[in-house]
């Protein structure tokens, strides 16, 4: 059994992972497997993972998918995978980019362990003093307008769907939100949350206490990130279709 799992979803990034960085914290943290998912990557990069394992050892784990599916489907399989395999306490994904350092990953977990009535941990970028949070002017302001979309539409108060750092409570609900496909590729966070809030009866108010964000200490934008300002829009599309398909028909029966 392991006390964490860690999915980190992989796309042609054979030249932009930092290698050196996952070894050092698989022999520091031996309580936190890595688990990565090659999501049909066209260049190297399963070889560069199977040289990281090489190197890591028994706490790094592998998973190829090929055609490539999306980030969505990999991080779905990806915990899936943990769930049925690892056994894990707890189970999250973190962006292969490292944007958000490892070491975040003890901050996370340790909500998680002393508060058991909270079932996610959310890293969120907030600037604010003694915090490190770069982020491009556009990035940061088109992502204040997406989540003031998503908090309306979820009836949800939250700060920062889209960082690539959170961590779940292994459960049986879990297991049950991880059932299906996502019906979106780009905002799978949201759908995450849409379908905790189906299976407690369409009650935001039922969720909200089970989340936790966490304004992280560092957090910074990586060049070559597959994140384009065009792509806010679809995401804005996708979580119309989140909604509708979760959450519309139990609003308006509410």
């Amino acid at each position: 059994m392991n006390g964490t799992v860690i999915v980190v979803p992989c796309y042609n990034e054979a030249h932009r992972l930092k290698v050196a960085d996952f070894v050092a914290y698989a022999a520091a943290f031996r309580d936190v497997a890595l688990l990565f998912v090659d999501d049909g990557s066209r260049d190297t990069t399963w070889e560069v993972l199977q040289d990281l394992q090489r190197q890591a050892g028994s706490n790094v784990h592998l998973l190829r998918r090929s055609p490539n599916a999306g980030k969505a489907e990999a991080v779905r399989a990806g915990m899936n995978e943990a769930l049925d395999h690892l056994a894990p306490e707890f189970v999250g994904f973190w962006d292969a980019d490292l944007a958000t350092p490892l070491e975040a990953i003890q901050d996370l977990r340790c909500i998680l362990a002393r508060q058991p009535s909270i079932d996610m941990v959310f890293g969120s970028r907030v600037r604010l003093l003694g915090r490190r949070i770069e982020r491009r002017p556009v990035r940061h302001y088109l992502g204040r307008l997406f989540a003031t979309v998503v908090s309306n539409l979820l009836r949800l108060p939250i700060y920062d769907t889209q960082c690539g750092a959170k961590l779940f409570r292994a459960s049986n609900e879990l297991r049950i939100v991880l059932r299906e496909p996502f019906v979106s590729r780009w905002v799978f966070d949201v759908e995450i949350i849409a379908r905790f809030i189906r299976l407690a009866g369409g009650d935001p108010a039922r969720v909200a206490p089970r989340i936790y964000e966490f304004p992280l200490y560092v957090w910074q934008d990586i060049a070559g990130s597959k994140v384009r300002p065009g792509d806010f829009f679809k995401a804005f599309r996708d979580v119309l279709r989140i909604h509708r398909r979760y959450l519309a028909r139990r609003q308006r029966h509410s």
